[in-house]
């Protein structure tokens, strides 16, 4: 007699990469049958209808097995009064589908609530996961700690036909934090640029993913926060020879957004780790927001914020190039 197959799948962390990999292993699979596109539904946990996700869990397959459907962002719907929505829904899921829910949540190191956040041990999920036995699959994919991202950078490479050498990928570690995604991407781009020829070493990095424009940016506002408006200039300067203006003007903006998003956090209460998973950066943008957003209050982020939208409309509207625009901003910020 077949092994029984389980019907739900519940990936749960904070590494998308692995996560979206269990996801490719699956979907490949069902492409091998030529049906896929009958078979497969993805579905936006923080927008899909209840009527949706039942209907695509509900539907029998079209000339294979199982169908496969994917709920991204489920974590969303793991709120108040989720337990009597979501656990007869999951009990009722037929054999003749795989529904794979992808939890994206994060994982405090310490305080009162150190563990999974949207997704803990007590929670009525992990309990079901308990109960289920055979039914349910559960895979945690945790991002990787910042001092093993060299071992993964390698291992990374390796399993992409390339090499790095160890100074590379402490080099790339220190670039890129430990965001999977975006490390993954700076792999590949590093190992299309060697072409096979030999390992990515530390020069390459520095020329092809050192973070440069966002340091300056961050080096600038560092500058403004500390009150040393001319060093600011000095580096708005710099900036200016080499970055187009209006990129570098959406640049400030994004920036001061960010601060403004991480002064909110950080005064209800969040980590380093909270900015990370909330405003979606890496971990060592979110380590540098947390620093310099210390430097202001959330009112004076606020002012700063809108006179930045202020100084943007009259770029749009030209009465301003943003080149005055940004050295307007910086005059105002040392007064």
């Amino acid at each position: 007699m077949a092994e029984e197959k389980p019907v739900v799948y519940i990936v749960h962390g904070d590494d998308p990469v692995e996560m979206g990999k269990f996801v490719d292993v699956m979907a490949a699979k069902l492409a091998e049958t030529g049906m896929a596109e009958l078979n497969l539904s993805r579905l936006d946990g923080r927008t899909a209808a209840e009527g949706d996700l039942r209907t695509a869990a509900m539907s029998l397959p079209f000339l294979v097995d199982r169908r496969l459907v994917v709920v991204d962002q489920a974590q969303a719907r793991l709120g108040k009064g989720s337990e009597e929505r979501l656990k007869p829904f999951l009990n009722d899921i037929p054999p003749t589908t795989a529904l794979v829910l992808l939890v994206y949540d994060q994982f405090e190191t310490s305080g009162g609530r150190r563990g999974w956040q949207s997704m803990p041990g007590n929670h009525w999920l992990s309990k079901w996961i308990e109960s289920a036995h055979g039914r349910c699959h559960y895979k945690v994919c945790r991002l990787p700690d910042q001092e093993d991202m060299p071992f993964w950078i390698r291992k990374k490479a390796e399993a992409l036909g390339g090499k790095f050498s160890t100074g590379a990928a402490i080099t790339l570690a220190d670039h890129t934090g430990n965001d999977t995604r975006y490390t993954q991407q700076e792999i590949v781009k590093l190992l299309t640029y060697v072409d096979g020829a030999r390992a990515v070493e530390p020069a390459d990095v520095e020329l092809l993913t050192a973070p440069g424009g966002q340091v300056n940016v961050f080096e600038m506002v560092d500058a403004l926060g500390e009150g040393n408006a001319d060093r600011a200039l000095r580096l708005l300067r710099g900036l200016l020879d080499e970055t187009d203006t209006y990129s570098l003007f959406g640049m400030m903006v994004r920036q001061f957004r960010l601060l403004l998003q991480a002064r909110e956090v950080l005064d209800e209460g969040g980590s380093v780790d909270t900015l990370t998973h909330e405003l979606s950066v890496p971990n060592f943008v979110a380590r540098k927001l947390a620093g310099q957003a210390g430097r202001f209050s959330l009112a004076r982020l606020c002012q700063v914020y809108h006179r930045l939208l202020e100084l943007d409309e009259g770029t749009k509207l030209s009465q301003w190039s943003p080149e005055l625009a940004l050295e307007l901003f910086v005059a105002e910020m040392k007064r």
